[in-house]
């Protein structure tokens, strides 16, 4: 029965994270012609912004199906990191957006177009719709999962975009101030570009196994070596497998003893590792006085 409510609920993600493509896609295309119409560069930035939304969805869904496929022999680890790589494929995109925005802006700066105000305004009223019904579609499922959650995010920022264009839009029709429009742009550009580096320089951190920025080796080896049955904890690796899975291995000094004394410890271990920072994959190797530099993290010297 568990099972079966499971899937019934990733058959409505996948049914509304569908719906929301094909409303950015549709937003996309309305927008790209209203600007090109009005003369709008902010509109057309938007829609831009909403067209990278949709390929990010497309990319995030295939990385998501690639991700939960078997571990093999060839891919022990599975294909975990495929979302990481389509958040760094995803994000260079949209800086690459940012950076064409930018150049457009200057050159609308420099040059002044002509600009219809309220075809701009009308057809901003129409993307903030559409966008405001996308958040709704993935409001619900935001709640519990990363990459709808993202998604989602993705969408209320376009609406905070389209609610810009809109009073750009004002501004133009009623006080014809042309330069709000290349204003808007780089605004939205520069937001853009900032929102893909945070999320870049995540996910580099990721392969290049990085330790999450909330675990604290100092405290962890505080905490273990205050288990019972714990001397020292060295040659430390903490790394994210992915956005969910984090892994931890070391070296654990303790007495002279039987291996089943040593399962007892690693299920304390791994208890307060998972309690601490939600560790999820833990990998211990058991030693008595074995190693001669016991440094909390292991540098290998090379000669």
């Amino acid at each position: 029965m568990a099972h079966t409510h499971t899937h019934t609920e990733s058959t409505t993600s996948a049914t509304r994270l569908f719906l929301t493509v094909l409303l950015n896609l549709l937003i996309t295309v309305v927008e790209i012609i209203g600007g090109i119409l009005s003369g709008s560069l902010s509109l057309i930035s938007d829609a831009l912004h909403n067209l990278s939304d949709a390929v990010a969805i497309v990319i995030s869904y295939i990385a998501i199906k690639l991700s939960v496929r078997p571990n093999t022999e060839r891919y022990t680890f599975g294909l975990k990191r495929a979302e990481i790589l389509a958040a760094i494929l995803n994000s260079g995109a949209l800086i690459g957006i940012g950076v064409f925005l930018f150049k457009e802006a200057y050159h609308r700066f420099v040059a002044p177009q002509p600009i219809a105000g309220g075809l701009m305004l009308g057809v901003a009223v129409v993307g903030l719709t559409a966008n405001v019904i996308g958040t709704l579609l993935l409001r619900q499922g935001a709640k519990g999962n990363m990459n709808i959650r993202s998604a989602y995010l993705h969408l209320f920022s376009d609406a905070i975009s389209s609610v810009a264009v809109i009073l750009g839009g004002v501004a133009i029709y009623y006080l014809n101030i042309a330069w709000i429009d290349p204003l808007l742009t780089v605004l939205i550009a520069a937001y853009i570009i900032y929102e893909s580096l945070e999320i870049v320089k995540e996910a580099v951190n990721v392969l290049l196994m990085g330790a999450p920025e909330t675990v604290s080796l100092q405290r962890v080896q505080q905490e273990l070596e205050a288990l019972p049955g714990v001397q020292n904890i060295h040659h430390v690796h903490v790394w994210r497998m992915n956005e969910q899975d984090i892994h931890f291995e070391a070296h654990v000094d303790v007495e002279d003893m039987p291996v089943s004394a040593c399962q007892q410890i690693s299920r304390q271990i791994e208890d307060k590792l998972h309690e601490l920072y939600e560790i999820t994959h833990v990998t211990l190797q058991f030693e008595c006085n074995r190693c001669e530099l016991k440094g909390l993290v292991y540098n290998h010297q090379h000669k």
